[in-house]
């Protein structure tokens, strides 16, 4: 008979509610990173412009990635149905904060604090289910993970274009706190497990060093050309401070008995492979999320709910093909060739986009959406599960987890990286195409205007925003085609190592197969 206080400690109806609390938990976090897309040319028009909008995202991710492995070594320490809730309340003072916010810079901190919490809430809530359902019995509660990630990346954009036509960007943020209040007081009525103490020892050093070194080669490549030039004292300076922390980092890394990202795994080819791809897939990725409602928006003259429900083909695309590819995989074994096709497919569609120009349909654009979505979706999802599957069961969740944080950077870079060249598009294109035109929130090098300000000016005015905001964006997907393509080529390298069955079940409580989706639909966010 089978021990079921190991794994679920509650049972009955008391289990479905307090499993319900942490669809709640998930559905806020992976809520949060889609309802932005369609808000984010409507707050950079009026908290400060389009040149640090980037950081709005890159703040998130920062945070949500350094903070992460530091949720889950103290959930080991103390136990995670505590830990969770005060996960959940960071998570809703920073979106309330993030929606108070009168400036750019205020909003870049909060949220920043927002992504602490969301670290916390993914990482708490995904670990939790593993303390409440055993691993046999995980899969059938696999499917309403998978249903609430697929709700939230659908409902994001759609519901972020409603707030910001009807009522205000802020609502964004605001919509967070009921949400999560009634997440917190689900889960502090019903969720039940046992606080496994044991010693570990928190590396705050060692997240505290790779913080540091990521946040100084971002503001970097954020700054450089843009704010400083290249060869500036400040460029030079975030530079070189940048690799004497990541050096730093590295030998904290090999001295930690406890390293948030032990370096052991570099040793394994599989490992690295999958890493690298993991990083180029979402550094790709975020380049549509983000800039795709730019396009819609300001090119195209969309409203936000109408570029909310125009970026839909690449989200459902991407959710049939990760269904699709996981299911194949399943019935034969094999994997290596879904991320190869994936990410040529990826390669070609930012190629397609980049052709996107002021006159083309939406209908064109969407098409090219669904090629890149198609892509993506058999991408993520099975490196995940190529990455569990290749290192020993007592090691999965490490593993997923360090893979995990090099998709979070790749959002980060991307995100600071792709919009330093766009900005430094808009600084080449606008005094070109505006001929010597002004309005307000237009200058001839920037955009401090929201979609809706631009829309009222001149014709002619918002011609040539449109022709420089699509010459810019062409540059930014052009160069980010190859980069998807070098991930196909990495991929190549990746040995293709026979599935696990049933057998190998991770101690962790971890199920190889299972687990991925989820992780595709917080990437795809």
């Amino acid at each position: 008979m089978t021990n079921r206080t190991d794994f679920d400690p509650i049972a009955g109806r008391g289990l479905m509610f307090a499993f319900s609390g942490l669809l709640v938990a998930m559905f806020i976090g992976a809520l949060d990173q889609t309802i932005m897309a369609t808000a984010l040319p409507t707050i950079a028009g009026e908290l400060g412009g389009l040149s640090l909008l980037p950081w709005v995202v890159t703040a998130y991710v920062l945070a949500a990635a350094a903070a992460t492995p530091v949720w889950g070594k103290v959930s080991d320490l103390y136990g995670r149905r505590n830990l969770l809730r005060a996960a959940i309340v960071v998570f809703v003072v920073g979106s309330a904060l993030s929606g108070v916010a009168q400036n750019i810079g205020q909003l870049i901190a909060f949220r920043a604090l927002q992504g602490i919490g969301a670290g916390g809430v993914m990482t708490l809530a995904m670990a939790t289910v593993g303390d409440l359902v055993s691993p046999r019995e995980r899969g059938r509660y696999q499917g309403y993970i998978q249903i609430t990630f697929l709700l939230a990346s659908l409902a994001g954009p759609l519901i972020g274009g409603l707030f910001v036509d009807h009522l205000s960007w802020r609502w964004v943020f605001y919509v967070n706190v009921p949400i999560g209040a009634i997440a917190l007081a689900v889960l502090t009525a019903y969720l039940r497990v046992p606080a496994q103490r044991r010693p570990a020892k928190i590396d705050f050093l060692g997240a505290g060093l790779l913080a540091a070194a990521v946040s100084s080669g971002l503001l970097a490549a954020t700054l450089g050309g843009n704010r400083y030039p290249w060869g500036s004292p400040q460029i030079i300076g975030l530079a070189v401070g940048a690799a004497l922390l990541l050096a730093a980092f590295i030998v904290r890394e090999r001295h930690s008995p406890e390293p948030i990202l032990p370096l052991r795994l570099f040793k394994d080819r599989v490992f690295v492979v999958i890493s690298a791809a993991l990083f180029i897939t979402t550094l790709s990725l975020f380049t549509a999320i983000v800039f795709l409602p730019i396009f819609l928006q300001l090119v195209t003259g969309a409203s936000a709910t109408q570029s909310g429900l125009l970026t839909l083909p690449l989200l459902a695309s991407a959710a049939v093909s990760t269904t699709v590819s996981g299911r194949i995989m399943t019935a034969t074994g094999r994997y290596k060739i879904f991320p190869i096709v994936g990410l040529a497919l990826m390669s070609v569609g930012l190629v397609l986009l980049s052709t996107l120009t002021a006159t083309s349909a939406r209908v064109t654009a969407a098409v090219y959406m669904v090629v890149f979505g198609a892509g993506f979706g058999m991408v993520t999802q099975i490196l995940v599960v190529a990455i569990q599957n290749a290192v020993e069961p007592r090691e999965i969740g490490t593993a997923t987890a360090a893979a995990n944080l090099f998709r979070a950077l790749g959002g980060a870079i991307g995100v600071a990286v792709y919009g330093a060249i766009f900005t430094s598009g808009l600084r080449h294109w606008l005094p070109i195409e505006l001929a010597g035109r002004t309005a307000q929130g237009i200058t001839a090098t920037g955009i401090q205007a929201s979609p809706g300000l631009i829309h009222s000016l001149s014709p002619a005015v918002q011609h040539g925003i449109a022709q420089a905001v699509a010459h810019s964006l062409h540059d930014v997907f052009l160069v980010a085609a190859p980069l998807a393509l070098a991930g196909m080529l990495i991929v190549f390298l990746l040995r293709e190592r026979p599935l696990r069955g049933r057998a190998s079940t991770p101690a962790d409580g971890s199920t190889p197969g299972h687990g991925a989706p989820q992780q595709e639909r917080m990437a795809a966010a």
